[in-house]
């Protein structure tokens, strides 16, 4: 359970939640991974070097969903990408690290 009060309040991947073109239920699964992720970060609380890895661990995840979009008739394009990349900057922000690079947190990205 997340801690953090603003970002547990978050409307995670909000801009592709209010776009059809997207599924409801594939950006639920990419909300759960966002969740994860605070989660983690909150729990664990990394160094810059650890916060990378469990990002790059969560894109990971978001390649993997790109299939379910894909099958779906939908994908993983530039809103989402924008949105998703958001999302991981606004927990790093939260949690503190001021350091971050919002290309290397989503670097193994495939989408």
């Amino acid at each position: 359970m997340i801690e953090n009060p603003q970002v547990a309040a978050r409307p995670w991947l909000a801009e592709m939640m209010d776009d059809g073109y997207f599924p409801d239920h594939l950006v639920a699964k990419g909300q759960q991974i966002l969740i994860r992720l605070a989660e983690a970060v909150e729990a664990q609380r990394p160094d810059l070097a650890g916060l990378y890895v469990l990002s790059h661990a969560a894109t990971e995840e978001f390649n993997t969903l790109q299939d379910e979009f894909f099958d779906a008739g939908s994908e993983i394009e530039t809103a989402a990408r924008e949105a998703i990349a958001e999302d991981f900057g606004f927990i790093a922000d939260s949690y503190g690290y001021t350091d971050v690079d919002i290309e290397e947190l989503i670097a193994p990205r495939d989408w």
